[in-house]
């Protein structure tokens, strides 16, 4: 996965092949391990619920190899790696960032956001779900995500960053003044 490698996981082929040969992973037919986590402080390994389809995809969740507890991760495996790539290389590396929770009217009230974030000359990078929004332009860049099943009803968390502070504050109040969702601010930096 090259410099979007996720430090512990495993995403090959032949590490999750080993996993089921090992016995390290019962196969179930609702879930199928997608990724091997080596941190032994927390060895939740990534598997698809067939249980749970969601845009000809599967629910990413989470769990022990043999768990029966889930952790939800990501409605898709395309929402969490164009997530992971936004926050890791535009995100983390912006000069200026802020996060916080927007909530809406709805639980799919982020789709509201889309003639907004497009109006001020944002692109989506793929499509997304209800509990997901990816929005990108040159300057800046914002992520939205709320838990699949987590019970977070019309609250998600965002993140935003770009190139200066000014933007930041427009983007917001372009938002705001949209009346699309209710801003709650957590931190700026």
């Amino acid at each position: 996965m090259g410099p979007l490698a996720y430090p512990t996981l495993d995403f090959s082929a032949e590490r999750v092949l080993a996993c089921y040969a090992q016995a390290l992973v019962k196969p179930d037919p609702r879930f199928l391990l997608i990724a091997y986590e080596s941190d032994e402080m927390m060895p939740l390994h990534l598997f698809y619920d067939f249980k749970a389809p969601v845009r000809n995809d599967a629910m990413v969740t989470s769990r022990e190899a043999r768990g029966k507890e889930l952790t939800d991760a990501f409605e898709t495996l395309r929402e969490m790696l164009a997530w992971g790539a936004l926050s890791l290389f535009r995100i983390d590396r912006a000069p200026h960032t802020c996060s916080g929770s927007l909530k809406g009217d709805t639980p799919d009230f982020l789709m509201n956001l889309d003639p907004v974030m497009s109006s001020l000359g944002f692109d989506q990078p793929i499509p997304t779900g209800p509990f997901c929004r990816l929005y990108e332009r040159p300057d800046a860049v914002m992520v939205c995500m709320g838990t699949p099943r987590a019970g977070t009803g019309n609250r998600r968390a965002f993140d935003l960053g770009g190139n200066n502070p000014g933007s930041l504050r427009r983007i917001l109040g372009e938002l705001a003044s949209a009346r699309v969702v209710e801003i709650q601010m957590k931190k700026q930096a």
